[in-house]
């Protein structure tokens, strides 16, 4: 159980949709699962039902959560405000989204890591190396890797020295969360070995190669899209009939 000493009601409050906010990543719960109750949450944080409705009060409103009448609360996105700048969250068809945003990196990501095998230093390949370690850990551990994940993507383009390909980083930033947060692990694998084919390629200079492997990863993304979006349309389908 949580324990939070007394304090001032709105801290409180503000500490408790924090703490609300970890749970929700690192239990983890998945797009479309309901949290528990308030009394469950009442009892695991250690506060009274009424601070617990204002903490999801203020992750609906960052549209982390949503209230659905009758059946409970969900979580429908774990990106907060500042992880999507550019407030992609409010498009409903994630499908459709991820889709267009993988349009994009596409056309961003693959030539970024070629650039960063042209212009990383020593250190800054070994930062990549130690990246792809540390998302890997995190999967295997099953701990949430989306941050990690982002952190690994960002230092790739951060290693270009581009200053518009950093003004873009947002934009690789909330596909990561998009791509992540409707595939789940299903590509651990995946993921795995080609974050660290595009290491390998970035710490021997071979820029074809960072090139290939970012395709690949972008690749085993769009089509684990696909196939949950074929899934999503059967399901409508057959509750249609």
């Amino acid at each position: 159980m949580y324990q939070f000493e007394k304090m001032d009601k709105k801290l409180l409050g503000s500490r408790i949709e924090d703490a609300l906010f970890e749970f929700i990543l690192q239990e983890p719960l998945e797009i479309g699962q309901k949290i528990p109750n308030e009394f469950e949450l009442a009892e695991k944080f250690g506060v009274g039902r009424s601070t617990i409705r204002e903490a999801v009060k203020g992750l609906v409103s960052k549209g982390i959560l949503e209230v659905r009448r009758g059946s409970g609360t969900y979580v429908v996105s774990t990106s907060t405000p500042e992880e999507d700048p550019l407030g992609l969250s409010k498009f409903e068809d994630k499908y459709k989204l991820a889709l267009e945003l993988f349009d994009v990196r596409l056309m961003l990501e693959p030539e970024i890591a070629a650039l960063a095998c042209k212009y990383a230093t020593e250190e800054e390949r070994e930062q990549v190396k130690l990246l792809c370690d540390e998302v890997e850990q995190l999967y295997m551990e099953n701990k949430n890797h989306i941050k990690k994940d982002i952190e690994f993507h960002t230092y790739i383009a951060k290693c270009c020295k581009n200053r518009v390909v950093e003004v873009l980083i947002p934009v690789i930033n909330s596909a990561v969360y998009t791509f992540a947060n409707l595939t789940h692990r299903l590509l651990m694998d995946e993921t795995i070995r080609s974050h660290r084919a595009i290491s390998d390629a970035i710490w021997a200079g071979d820029s074809v190669g960072a090139r290939c492997a970012m395709i690949m990863h972008l690749t085993y993304n769009r089509q684990t899209i696909m196939k949950l979006l074929q899934e999503e349309e059967a399901n409508r389908a057959a509750e249609k009939q």
